[in-house]
């Protein structure tokens, strides 16, 4: 009885617990789950708070504004222990007269325009002695440079080697022992070369050929392009105006049959001979290579190698007009003078040039006005030689620079005259240019 008792307590007892916990629980309030924090504003730059976009520098905000209403209600303002920064003062202006600052931006954009005005002239100098040689070891206190009869100050010497962006342009209407000579050479041009120089390719006859564009110096597609660049030449043949081989063999009434020769025309007829004339466009092929020169970076030294005997005649443009854009765009026109123009005596008196005849050498013409050289080879030996010797020249020449006293805005040409303290000495250089609208 009473362990019945007792049992009946006990169960009474845990009901009413567990009536009570439940109870309990059900007056108890869910509870919430957080919120993903609010994002911040971050904490102003020092001083950044006087910097206007486009304006520069400026009185501090009000305190009212937006940017330090939100600052302060986010809590990121600091202590009172921690002294902000004093505002950076912008310094006065040491600009140089030919730099103007671009007006204030009213579209609220943060970058500013500059026009800066460039008038620095780089002129490369080659130095030799008396016998031909390269002199070394000159100084900048050596050397002055006048432009357009006025002394230059110097701003800027240097000895050290530049590479080189070289456009070769090889004459394929030279005579067929010559052009044998020509070809057998092409195999040494790579050799002038280093991996850090480009190079391409041009040939002309009748009309100006670009086999490439510029290439590594040392890439294997040059070789096979010089490869392209062989022709078998031509040869001087004597017309025959009589006979089944003239070229007015069947006549009617006294007339060449054919209407496009005539007598006293080009083929001439029984009682005279008129030979046809030569056709040498050097002037479209130097400008060609040019044009594809001019896109090559300022770092290169800027050359184009001719491998002629420089006879000129049927190009559609002028020597004027080629020299123009060359010293423009400060190229530099080297050359090695084969065949006729080569030989010793004849090739100086190939200078001379007839008027409306052919020009017989103006290659000269280019490398003086340019400041480079010619060097003329009459063997294969001679003329793979060439190739490394006005290669090492161009590479290592003086380099002067100079701040120039004309403005930008002038296009007029200037002449540059470069001179040495010692007469001994013979100094190639650019005798003037054009100012270029790319630095401008």
């Amino acid at each position: 009885m009473k362990f019945g008792l007792t049992a009946l307590a006990l169960v009474c007892w845990l009901v009413i617990g567990s009536g009570a916990h439940l109870s309990a629980q059900s007056q108890q309030q869910p509870q919430s789950v957080p919120d993903a924090p609010t994002p911040q504003a971050p904490p102003p730059l020092p001083g950044a708070a006087n910097v206007t976009p486009g304006e520069g520098t400026g009185p501090a905000p009000d305190s009212g504004s937006s940017s330090a209403t939100g600052s302060a209600a986010a809590g990121d303002q600091p202590s009172d222990d921690e002294s902000a920064p004093p505002a950076s003062v912008a310094p006065a202006s040491t600009a140089p007269d030919n730099v103007q600052e671009a007006p204030p931006q009213t579209s609220g954009a943060a970058l500013a325009n500059f026009r800066i005005e460039v008038n620095f002239v780089q002129v490369p100098v080659t130095v030799k002695d008396s016998k031909g040689h390269e002199v070394p070891g000159l100084t900048w206190r050596d050397f002055k440079v006048y432009e357009s009869g006025q002394l230059q100050h110097l701003s800027f010497f240097s000895v050290d080697p530049q590479p080189l962006a070289i456009a070769f342009v090889i004459d394929q209407s030279l005579p067929s022992n010559v052009m044998d000579q020509v070809n057998a050479s092409m195999g040494a041009i790579q050799g002038a070369l280093t991996p850090y120089d480009s190079a391409a390719v041009f040939t002309y006859g009748n009309g100006a050929k670009e086999l490439t564009g510029f290439t590594g110096g040392q890439s294997a597609r040059l070789p096979y392009v010089l490869s392209m660049a062989k022709a078998a030449g031509t040869d001087p043949m004597v017309p025959v105006n009589s006979g089944p081989f003239a070229n007015c063999s069947i006549s009617v009434n006294g007339n060449c049959a054919d209407p496009n020769l005539q007598q006293g025309g080009s083929t001439g007829n029984g009682s005279f001979i008129t030979v046809p004339k030569e056709i040498h466009t050097l002037n479209d092929a130097i400008l060609a290579a040019a044009q594809q020169l001019s896109t090559q970076p300022k770092e290169f030294r800027r050359l184009i190698y001719v491998i002629s005997d420089g006879k000129e005649y049927g190009s559609k443009a002028s020597w004027k007009e080629v020299v123009r854009y060359l010293e423009t765009n400060k190229i530099t026109v080297y050359a090695t003078l084969v065949g006729d123009s080569a030989r010793w005596g004849e090739g100086w008196v190939d200078r001379f040039h007839l008027p409306f005849q052919m020009y017989d050498n103006i290659l000269y013409k280019y490398t003086l006005a340019t400041g480079g050289d010619t060097d003329a080879e009459g063997g294969v030996n001679g003329i793979e030689k060439s190739y490394q010797k006005i290669a090492g020249e161009a590479r290592n020449q003086y380099t002067l620079g100079y701040l120039t006293h004309r403005p930008i805005e002038d296009d007029r040409y200037r002449s540059i005259d470069v001179r040495v303290d010692r007469p001994d000495l013979d100094v190639k250089a650019k005798r003037g240019y054009y100012p270029s609208a790319q630095d401008r």
